[in-house]
């Protein structure tokens, strides 16, 4: 048998700049492999899979000044045997320590620390994922390092003791979050029987306590798991570097070739969390902030299964939508809510939940059961609408031009997308994965909206309001929450006695770019220069000579000489900015979603308005952003909302229903 490494490269650089460049196809055991990558993409990529199994990605990038990693292996808090919660969690903790080759304690992090870089780590339902970063010079002692993780770790009893109570004490930290709280309420309320149930994190009862009761050595019962579960062939590596494609595949191949493939086959969980038990039911918890919030979870094909047809993007991309006519516009205007987020949550290939999630103001929270109504409502007319071409065209469009003109992210974050990205998709779509929907298939869509039914619904809802009125509690959080049944009679009673609002499928969106061509230069400019001074205003433009993206920037100062002159107008000041900008939203949401962003806020000496994306339709939005500034009023039921927003402190960021990361140090 041949023993060198597969290999797929993808060349340097896009042919005249022009076609997206996918790349040249070497012969590999699962056939040609051509990588999908952005058009402005300069960077090296090669599609390594050495002698055990491991399958990697190298990029070659000449201009970084940070190397980066990533090490996702295929097992998660999924494969926790029954009565170790939290074990392969413990086991990410653990690979930090030391190794028999680094046997100094910590001697990784304070290397990575040492050398301006740094490093992490999560545990997700079925996979664990290790990064870093580091100069690019030493990529090579740091690659060393880390590989060691997987080779032969340390796992003394006394570091095993340690890291318990460090992963106690972050799940002590966790016990006053409200994401993490609600994600395991909503485990919680599924069948036992399913891992997808599991407390995912552990705690110091689970790993310590409860495993000495039951006769369990748990630093034996944590090499067990690292031996049958760490294997090669389980394994998905990037690394990010200045060094060529072939220096950077004879460090990988030497420092990574000795990873053990026991030969392990891919993990499946079949079946769904979710029996008719567990559905049609409301449940009302009580949040550790101030805050109303409704999350309605169906059950769902799983989106992965058609990913290129896209049909979660497509019916998110109108349930989330924030135009005229959308569900959020009318629950706007009604004063009711805040915020709307809707999108696939949860999911692996066998079970998925479509989430939408809503923040309700005060006065939205007395109007629940109409929220629910208008929602179902606008549901029924996505289903009875068909699945007009036009919305999917506009859809791949602008997913199209954000993947290919993306701008560049950090190198740490790269390579853990793609990491993930490798345990999932095909190596062709190690880029671009479901970010770009390409096939359009109106049977996929209209079945994903068939299944958002409320025969099918989970809703949360969760208050202040409910505090002493629950008499449940989560058992590893506390989190307190009541169940009631609710039958499909009781929702189409509340679609009926909702408010008769002009719900309806979103405009063409205008500000999709269609010219995407740069403009010549002919010498570089290093300075702004004046175009135009007036006496109310001056004008300054200088040409992109650096990125060579058809983007542009636009800052403007608005001077308000009276807008910091005490703490009260400074205070208004802030609030108007922050009431333009939720007036706005109505009619620059197309801007946003086709890429083009503006943000309204205080500066001192009055406010600031910026715009960044697209050149083609920037102008577009600039006249229609002024054009509103000039004749905004303050409506009193949106200052009311702003106002209460304000006190409270940021808006919470809505979250769905997915587990948080569960690391946010390198190994404590």
């Amino acid at each position: 048998m041949d023993s060198r490494p597969r290999e797929t490269d993808a060349p340097g650089d896009p042919a005249n700049g022009a076609a997206p460049p996918l790349a040249a196809a070497v012969t590999a055991a699962t056939g040609d492999v051509e990588i999908i990558r952005p058009r402005n993409d300069k960077r090296g990529y090669r599609r390594v899979v050495l002698p055990n199994s491991l399958e990697c990605l190298l990029i070659s990038d000449p201009d970084t000044d940070k190397a980066a990693a990533s090490m996702n292996v295929s097992v998660g808090y999924f494969c926790d045997p029954d009565g170790l919660e939290g074990l392969a969690h413990f086991l990410e903790h653990m690979l930090f320590y030391a190794s028999e080759k680094y046997p100094e304690e910590d001697s990784y992090s304070k290397y990575i620390a040492e050398h301006g870089g740094s490093t992490n780590a999560f545990t997700s339902s079925e996979h664990t994922n290790f990064y870093f970063d580091v100069n690019s010079d030493s990529l090579h002692d740091a690659l060393d390092r880390f590989a060691q993780f997987f080779i032969k770790p340390l796992m003394s009893p006394d570091a095993t003791l340690r890291e318990i109570k460090a992963v106690d004490s972050e799940n002590q930290k966790n016990l006053l979050s409200d994401p993490w709280r609600m994600s395991q309420l909503q485990k919680h309320l599924c069948a036992e029987n399913h891992p997808y149930h599991k407390f995912s994190t552990g705690n110091w009862n689970t790993l310590e306590v409860k495993a000495k009761e039951k006769g369990l050595d748990t630093r034996l019962e944590l090499i067990k798991f690292y031996d049958s579960h760490y294997s090669a062939n389980l394994m998905q590596l990037v690394v990010y570097g200045k060094d060529s494609l072939d220096n950077l595949q004879n460090l990988v191949e030497n420092k990574f070739c000795d990873i053990r493939d026991v030969g392990r086959k891919p993990f499946s969980f079949p079946g769904h969390p979710c029996t008719p038990e567990h559905l049609q039911v409301l449940v009302k918890a009580v949040p550790i902030k101030q805050g109303h919030t409704l999350r309605i979870l169906f059950p769902i094909t799983p989106n992965i299964r058609c990913y290129k047809e896209g049909p979660c993007k497509y019916i998110s991309h109108l349930i989330g939508h924030e135009g005229e006519g959308s569900l959020f516009y009318v629950l706007k205007k009604l004063g009711w809510a805040m915020s709307l987020e809707a999108g696939e949550g949860d999911w692996s290939h066998d079970f998925s939940f479509f989430c939408v999630v809503i923040q309700l103001t005060d006065v939205g929270q007395e109007h629940m059961e109409d929220t629910l109504g208008l929602l179902f409502r606008y549901i029924k007319l996505l289903q009875n609408s068909g699945t007009p071409k036009w919305i999917f065209d506009e859809l791949q469009a602008i997913c199209e031009t954000g993947f290919h003109y993306r701008d560049k992210s950090p190198p740490i974050n790269y390579v853990v997308n793609i990491s993930s990205n490798m345990q999932i998709f095909p190596p062709k779509d190690w880029l671009i994965a479901s970010s770009v929907p390409s096939k359009f298939s109106p049977d996929a869509i209209q079945n994903v909206l068939n299944e958002l039914t409320p025969e099918t619904v989970r809703i949360f809802w969760e208050s202040k309001k409910f505090e002493g009125k629950t008499k449940l509690a989560e058992p590893w959080y506390g989190t307190s929450y009541s169940v009631e049944v609710v039958p499909p009679s009781i929702i189409q009673k509340w679609v009926g006695k909702a408010p008769e609002e002009d719900l309806h499928l979103p405009k063409r969106n205008i500000f999709i770019p269609s010219d995407l061509s740069l403009r010549s230069v002919e010498e570089k400019v290093s300075f702004p220069a004046m175009l135009r001074k007036t006496q109310f205003s001056r004008l300054w433009y200088k040409p992109d000579t650096m990125f060579f993206t058809p983007k542009a920037y636009i800052k403007m100062d608005f001077h308000c000489p009276l807008s910091q002159s005490s703490p009260e107008s400074a205070v208004l000041t802030d609030v108007f900015t922050r009431l333009l900008m939720d007036y706005l939203n109505d009619y620059a949401y197309d801007a946003q979603v086709a890429g083009l962003y503006y943000v309204v806020k205080p500066n001192d000496t009055g406010f600031q308005v910026t715009m960044v994306g697209f050149n083609d339709k920037m102008r577009t939005l600039l006249e229609t952003v002024i054009g509103k500034i000039a004749e905004f009023e303050v409506k009193a039921d949106r200052f009311s909302v702003i106002k209460t927003r304000r006190v409270r402190g940021p808006c919470p960021k809505v979250e769905g229903p997915g587990v948080p990361r569960c690391r946010d140090c390198s190994s404590t």
